[in-house]
């Protein structure tokens, strides 16, 4: 039995090496029964698609297999593999960043975060109203796992300031109470002496009973609360991403394959059509988010969350511990104006490109004959000027270095090792493999064959398909990355309604949301584990409150 032991456990860590090698071989009858471009496409997406689900090799070189299966299988040149690595879809992902990067970089996300909850207050279901809020907007525009990470630590101390408080206004209360009432105690007291020995020993007995459970109120009140709060963030950041292109990569995957296996769709998928779809749903979401949390951790009881009359000391005290973090980030600088500019311009660029009911700025200057300036373009020039752009005022003293020496000039607002720091590269690759797999599918006619062999679906109604799909990759998606779910799913799916005569959004775009509404395991997604392992949380917490 030790020996069986033994072997199991050297199995299981040395599993991810088994898995590379194993599954290669298990499915290689499948090209060599059935010789066609099809069977070996097939076979390559089965193969990409284990490692991705079992993460057995990094998600980043498993996106560049297809750059030695394909050349090798016959599917496609090498040449025409490589260039679906780099498409506008991945500019505009680079440029969304580089924004990102530079918002992170000046503290503005913070400092815009702690102002909003200011405004908003510290009453229960004012204070989750504003971290979802919050968390929602940062999102938009600043990666999840970021925004999940800055608003979770904030969230804690402005609780832990309310249960300090709470709790030394009941020590208070307690002594107060215990002065009012000595009389009443030493009668209660002569009494209990008859009944137990115990309480003759501790002439203080029933006092601090009292004191124990109140203690113990507080505690399961503010840890019930925590939860609540951890989880209203890290949903709230899943939520939010849904709201713009940029927001989440599986956005960015859809607009990227929709452009590939359909490139004459007129810009369908754009900065300013997308927010004006998903922005709404991402509210209602956000609204039912929130009534189920508040439910859930807060009760029904909405005037008692919400606070009548004056603030309490806990309040005040918490509301404190936010006005100090907000001054610790002293006065609104150069380089933090400078960053808000030009995401406000990026933004408004964005939505006047091709807003759909007039013609737009790059119609009306660039884009008369073709589409020559997209999202991706105007992402990239906007990016450009972080590198240009003086983090300070030019001729202003512009400071001295950690060694006393003075500085000449100032640095700009984003410097290449700072980027280099922060920039998930590997996205880069992830989505390219994406593409690179609906190339392969298209050239192979594998997409052809599975799109004929689902056509049986065409007798279903079109919301069924869509509804049962949809829970479908939000299932998939709770073990996997939502990356590697779309752009494993999405080239198959469109190629599903083509042939069953039903437009590839309808399918395309829910099953897009889905996957990045995964809420129920912490390994889901990384707002999940960082809120898991902030706020005390059980796996049963998660699947009951999804």
């Amino acid at each position: 039995m030790y020996n069986w032991e033994r072997v199991l456990h050297l199995l299981w860590h040395h599993r991810n090496y088994i898995i590379i090698i194993v599954t290669p071989l298990v499915f290689l009858p499948l090209p060599l029964v059935y010789p066609s471009s099809e069977a070996r496409c097939g076979y390559a997406i089965i193969l990409m698609a284990l490692y991705w689900c079992t993460e057995c090799m990094p998600l980043a070189v498993t996106a560049l297999l297809p750059v030695i299966l394909f050349p090798m299988m016959g599917i496609m040149k090498g040449g025409d593999v490589s260039i679906e690595y780099l498409k506008d879809s991945n500019m505009l992902f680079i440029g969304g960043l580089l924004v990102a990067i530079a918002v992170e970089h000046w503290n503005l996300h913070k400092r815009i975060a702690l102002r909003v909850l200011l405004l908003v207050g510290v009453r229960p279901s004012l204070l989750m109203i504003g971290f979802m809020s919050v968390s929602a907007f940062l999102s938009m525009w600043i990666s999840n796992t970021a925004t999940t990470a800055m608003m979770l630590p904030i969230a804690h101390a402005v609780l832990q300031q309310l249960k300090d408080t709470e709790t030394q206004a009941n020590e208070r209360d307690l002594q107060t109470q215990d002065a009012d009432n000595h009389a009443f105690e030493l009668e209660v007291q002569t009494k209990l002496e008859t009944i137990n020995e115990r309480d003759t020993q501790d002439p203080v007995y029933v006092h601090d009973t009292q004191r124990e459970f109140r203690e113990k109120a507080i505690e399961a009140k503010y840890d019930l609360l925590t939860k609540g709060m951890s989880l209203s963030v890290c949903y709230s950041a899943s939520i939010g991403g849904t709201a713009t292109l940029t927001g989440t990569t599986p956005n960015l995957i859809l607009k990227g394959q929709m452009d590939e296996i359909f490139p004459n769709n007129t810009d369908v998928i754009n900065f300013a059509s997308w927010f004006g779809f998903c922005f709404p749903s991402m509210v209602l979401m956000l609204v039912l988010a929130w009534f189920w949390l508040h439910f859930m951790f807060l009760g029904f009881n909405l005037k008692k969350s919400f606070g009548c009359g004056e603030k309490s000391e806990s309040d005040r005290a918490a509301y404190t511990v936010m006005k100090v973090e907000y001054k610790k980030l002293g006065r609104i600088k150069f380089a933090e104006v400078a960053v808000l500019v030009l995401f406000i311009l990026l933004v408004l660029l964005w939505f006047t490109r091709e807003p759909g009911f007039m013609p737009g700025w790059a119609t009306v200057l660039f884009n008369k004959d073709a589409a020559f300036v997209t999202d991706g373009t105007v992402a990239i020039l906007m990016s450009s000027l972080f590198f240009v752009i003086p983090s300070q005022l030019p001729f202003s003293n512009y400071g001295y270095t950690n060694e006393g020496k003075r500085i000449k000039a100032p640095p700009a607002l984003l410097t290449w090792n700072v980027v280099h720091e922060r920039m998930p590269w590997n996205i880069v690759l992830l989505l390219g493999g994406g593409f690179a797999l609906a190339a392969g599918s298209e050239a192979s006619n594998l997409s052809k064959w599975l799109g004929e062999n689902l056509s049986p679906l065409q007798n279903i109604p079109p919301f069924a398909i869509s509804l049962v799909l949809s829970l479908l990759i939000a299932t998939f998606t709770e073990c996997s990355s939502n990356t590697a779910t779309t752009t494993l799913f999405l080239p198959i799916l469109a190629s599903m309604a083509q042939n069953i005569k039903l437009h590839p959004l309808y399918v395309m775009l829910p099953c897009t949301i889905a996957a990045s509404l995964a809420f129920m395991l912490p390994v889901a997604t990384p707002p999940n584990a960082i809120a898991f392992s902030f706020g005390n949380l059980k796996v049963l917490d998660m699947l009951i409150h999804k």
